[in-house]
């Protein structure tokens, strides 16, 4: 299920083994990186991170940072180096067992029966917008980040982004270069430098094996962990809250819910914590630049010296409101929610009390089901480009050593033509 990066990369995976099998897939292949994503969306990974089996990034820059059409296309064409079998446009509604073995899984094409089902699918499924949004007026336009796409879709007037991930915080730039009036709900959100001594933090991070660390040395907890941000625009720069208030952006804290100011107006309130979140995130960035300079020293390597970071600017005062009849538009930058409703009776075997896929890199509990691309899934790099390769190599090899992948009397996969179709 899912012909995304994960899904791909087993699928390239199985064919290398000689493994039947079929890649049912809701949309299109790779459709995220066209459909989910904004119009000046670029990855914050260097493309040298790009690797999936048997096939890696191979273009003029790989220091740089593919821009949102780039991603796409060369996931896509990963899909026809090796005629990947995609049926396209189907979406998985139930999964149920199946009495002679293996799985009954009800698709909007038809019934699939097979003995082995992979979710490759990731951890992100439904927008998240807090319940006191409804509370707003129908005049403010408001969209989740998953479906903004630039400055000229929203209404014209003073934007209000609420959150401060990755997603959050590089709109509310894309806003702010489009000239609008922005308004930031910050979170706790950690922040990396985007170069230190000569190198891109990140290349400095996978040097280091950082990606590799299984989670549960971190501790499951990780799995919550909100990514820090930074960005590739333009060739790739940090990003700094401070900087951006300095240039106008009007900050807060995290957003509350919707009150009333000290005049009675309907508002926006925020919680005091800007300072506490600010100094967070510096803190973090510089963390990392410590381990970075504990590991040049512990090798020996000849790296420029740099100084360190030193805040641009300090929130005067925490602001606590903002009238709703100064904005145009509110854009939530607050999450996803899985969904794993198409389990149906087998939930219950497979999901943890806080609704978390149990498994152990991959295979769940329930024989034969298994999942890929989850973030954190075995490691940092899990659900990245850098880590699913090993992932998928790792699946792959279980799911053939365990005798998951077959049977001689049927194939591993049975489809009605209407999903071969797509």
């Amino acid at each position: 299920m899912g012909a995304g990066q994960a899904g791909l990369a087993l699928s390239h995976e199985l064919v290398a083994r000689g493994v039947d099998h079929l890649v049912l897939e809701r949309e299109s292949v790779a459709h995220e990186w066209r459909d989910g994503r904004w119009d000046a969306f670029t990855l914050v990974t260097p493309n040298w991170h790009c690797r999936l089996p048997g096939y890696a990034y191979d273009g003029p820059d790989p220091d740089g940072f593919m821009r949102r059409d780039e991603v796409y296309r060369w996931v896509r064409r990963y899909a026809d180096t090796f005629d990947a079998p995609v049926a396209e446009g189907v979406a998985v509604t139930q999964l149920a067992r199946r009495e002679r073995g293996g799985f009954v899984v009800s698709t909007s094409a038809g019934v699939v029966t097979a003995d082995v089902v992979v979710a490759a699918v990731g951890g992100y499924h439904r927008p998240v917008t807090p319940a006191w949004a409804g509370a707003l007026p129908r005049r403010v336009v408001q969209v989740h980040s998953h479906r903004y796409r630039n400055a000229d879709r929203l209404p014209p007037g003073p934007v209000l982004v609420v959150g401060t991930g990755q997603s959050g915080t590089q709109i509310a730039e894309d806003l702010l270069l489009a000239g609008r009036e922005v308004h930031l709900a910050a979170g706790r959100a950690p922040r990396v430098a985007r170069r230190y001594r000569g190198r891109d933090c990140m290349t400095w991070l996978a040097e280091m094996g950082v990606y590799d660390v299984p989670v549960a040395a971190r501790g499951l907890a990780k799995r919550e962990s909100t990514n820090h941000y930074v960005t590739g625009r333009d060739g790739g720069r940090d990003i700094d809250l401070r900087d951006f208030a300095r240039r106008g952006m009007h900050l807060y804290g995290r957003a509350t819910g919707v009150g009333v100011d000290a005049s009675g107006a309907a508002a926006i309130t925020f919680a005091p914590t800007l300072a506490a979140d600010l100094d967070h995130a510096d803190a973090v960035a510089e963390s990392i630049k410590d381990d970075i300079d504990r590991h040049i020293a512990a090798r020996g390597i000849s790296a420029p010296v740099e100084p360190r970071y030193t805040p641009v600017w300090r929130p005067d005062g925490q602001p606590t409101s903002l009238p709703v009849d100064r904005l145009a538009a509110v854009v939530w930058s607050v999450g996803f929610r899985a969904d794993w409703s198409w389990l149906g009776p087998l939930a219950g075997a497979v999901l943890d009390d806080e609704g978390h896929p149990r498994h152990v890199r991959g295979l769940s509990p329930e024989p034969g089901l298994a999942f890929l691309g989850l973030p954190w899934q075995h490691t940092w790099g899990s659900g990245r480009f850098l880590g699913v390769a090993q992932d998928a190599r790792h699946l792959a090899e279980r799911l053939v050593a365990g005798g998951w992948a077959g049977s001689a009397d049927e194939p591993a996969v049975s489809v009605p033509a209407a999903a071969v179709g797509g």
